[in-house]
């Protein structure tokens, strides 16, 4: 069968290719073509374009690339149109990617949603629309399930994709000597995979490492950017970046500061205590709580629905608020062993690997459905 993927982030692109992966095993003449990143193309097919330009984050932000978006989605949609897939798969990324199913409930394609749009976060009437131009829908989130069906909604729960990810990693033994970092204990830093995250956050983060001489911190850098573009923060400060290895980054680490998104569950699967980060246009914000209605933004605390780790957001996101943080983290032996025993129940929240090979073995069975007999 032909497959069809939409990734607009680093981390759809992480749970496309493993996706991606798991169909090959059960289709191995598959065809695949994609919106997506350089981990979807090293598993096969076509990149057609890449989440670099597309990840824009927050209202004032779309709008003030909305020309680029709508060139994105113009693309997308005649290159669907084009391919003519059995199957549409769209992975998170709502804004963009519930309009790409809009266009191709219409044109009669079989939509596959993976890792559901978090609306139960705010305007959560999109269910209703979802319902329409949805074929099936699977979520990697415990609570969903009893969400959607408040909503009258049947979805699938597969388990969560970053725990085959973090199953599936082997750590490098010679990391540390291959990275100079054999010296002192390490905290890593995780200051998002977007520019305006990058911009925003990483100042501050930089700004804290003058408090811990003992420690050496590292940035674990976003595939899409080079080293030049950190270099720029960094004000020759002697801190490595090192790219395309933030499990490694994290199989060493002490503590970590990172930016609210994906990798603050990633961060806690890998056991390590962290203070979560977050700084946005004033203007986003400021809308952002008007219309979200969840009590927090990391997803370790919305999973667990109690604050496990600590969030600085907009004027909490300060150097002074990290350092002390970071410094419970590190020297409250209490405190660090309180967050321990917070991810041991989020461990248990979260179930076993498995979540690409369900996802996949549902999509084939569903697009084989809607064939009908040969």
């Amino acid at each position: 069968m032909k497959y069809y993927l939409v990734a607009g982030e680093a981390s759809g692109d992480l749970h496309g290719a493993n996706l991606i992966k798991a169909l090959k095993e059960l289709d191995g003449q598959a065809e695949f073509r994609f919106f997506g990143g350089d981990l979807m193309q090293a598993q096969g097919g076509t990149l057609v374009k890449h989440y670099a330009d597309m990840a824009f984050m927050g209202f004032v932000e779309v709008i003030l690339n909305l020309n680029t978006v709508l060139k994105n989605l113009k693309k997308c949609k005649r290159d669907i149109a084009s391919f003519h897939p059995d199957v549409l798969i769209l992975i998170d990324f709502p804004g963009f990617n519930l309009k790409i199913a809009e266009f191709a409930k219409t044109n009669g394609l079989l939509v596959c949603y993976y890792i559901s749009p978090k609306v139960w976060a705010w305007n959560q009437k999109r269910v209703l629309k979802i319902k329409k131009i949805v074929d099936h829908l699977f979520c990697i989130l415990p609570f969903e399930v009893d969400f959607y069906k408040s909503w009258g909604m049947d979805i699938d729960y597969v388990g969560n994709p970053l725990l085959d990810a973090v199953d599936a990693f082997k750590a490098d033994a010679n990391f540390l000597t291959n990275n100079n970092l054999t010296g002192k204990k390490v905290i890593a830093l995780l200051p998002g995979s977007r520019k305006q995250e990058i911009s925003r956050l990483l100042p501050e983060m930089l700004g804290i490492t003058d408090d811990f001489p003992d420690y050496q911190f590292v940035i674990a850098g976003a595939p899409s950017f080079n080293l030049a573009y950190y270099k720029q923060y960094l004000n020759d400060k002697d801190i490595p970046v090192i790219f395309d290895a933030t499990y490694d980054v994290l199989a060493i680490a002490r503590a970590a500061v990172v930016a609210s998104g994906t990798a603050t569950l990633e961060t806690a699967l890998f056991n390590v205590p962290q203070v979560v980060v977050y700084k946005g246009n004033a203007l986003t914000i400021a809308i952002g709580r008007l219309l979200i209605k969840i009590k927090f933004i990391s997803l370790v605390n919305l999973i667990m629905n109690t604050a496990v780790v600590k969030e600085l957001i907009q004027q909490d996101c300060t150097k002074e608020g990290i350092t002390r943080e970071l410094d419970k983290l590190l020297n409250d032996q209490n405190y660090r062993k309180k967050i321990l025993d917070g991810y041991n129940t989020l461990h248990e929240k979260m179930g076993s690997p498995g979540a690409s090979e369900k996802t996949a073995k549902l999509i084939v069975k569903y697009a084989l459905k809607q064939q009908g007999p040969a």
